[in-house]
């Protein structure tokens, strides 16, 4: 896989599976927006890509705000002359039965899960239009196909990210802009950590992992390397598709 002189935006990418995508993106010669709403975090993303001899730029962004999401395509351009990849990779949830949820809980999973995805694509799509070339990939879940006890509308919102995809593949193709989707499966990041706290979230986490063929969590390096795949040249025949990477607990 070969990234060498594209320009990609990464969101959520101050930290785990988005902090994974980004050092590997720089990895393979790209240059990466690193935007998050965790700015120190989005900071020292960059730090480790410009240490590892790479090109890569801070970006303080709260992808449920329409303004800041244009803000942060508009300073990847100005900085680097353009944006050819989108990982819409941030999200957010908290595991608890749907009847133990709030509405004020639905509006925020359901803003940084399915409307942030929405708006980041919306902001590049007239820069990749005019350009006839472009690839997205969006970080679904596994949750989005199966289910997932405790996150109810998080499911809901991956499954309609899912959907999302399909039907923006469909609208770009005639432009040659590639839509793609991974879905992770249970993977050990800081959020799951924070999810899974206690005694019972050492039970969930066993659970999770007997559940997984492989019989452990995945590495965030390992979805790295399917979202790498789908931005690279190599898959440029491949769109609206749904990969999952998640040791085999989907075999669908």
């Amino acid at each position: 896989m070969n990234l060498q002189d594209k320009v990609a935006i990464i969101t959520g990418s101050g930290g785990g599976i988005g902090r994974a995508i980004a050092l590997k993106f720089g990895s393979l010669g790209a240059k990466v927006g690193v935007a998050d709403l965790k700015f120190e975090g989005a900071k020292e993303t960059v730090s480790l890509i410009e240490k590892a001899g790479g090109k890569s730029l801070a970006l303080g962004t709260d992808i449920t705000d329409p303004a800041q999401v244009q803000d942060m395509v508009k300073t990847t351009i100005s900085t680097f002359g353009k944006v050819d990849i989108l990982v819409n990779n941030a999200g957010w949830d908290i595991m608890q039965p749907f009847i133990k949820n709030s509405p004020d809980l639905w509006d925020k999973v359901i803003a940084i899960n399915l409307k942030g995805p929405i708006y980041c694509t919306r902001a590049v799509l007239d820069h990749f239009m005019e350009r006839k070339s472009g690839k997205i990939v969006n970080i679904s879940s596994d949750a989005g196909r199966v289910g997932s006890s405790g996150e109810a509308v998080y499911s809901a919102c991956k499954g309609g990210i899912i959907a999302f995809t399909k039907t923006i593949a469909r609208e770009m193709a005639r432009y040659q802009i590639n839509v793609n989707c991974v879905c992770p499966g249970p993977t050990e990041t800081p959020l799951l950590a924070e999810m899974v706290k206690g005694e019972t979230g050492a039970k969930i986490v066993d659970a999770m992992k007997n559940a997984v063929p492989f019989r452990r969590l995945a590495k965030p390096e390992e979805i790295a390397g399917a979202v790498a795949f789908l931005a690279a040249d190599d898959a440029g025949f491949i769109t609206g598709q749904t990969l999952s990477v998640s040791g085999g607990l989907t075999m669908c």
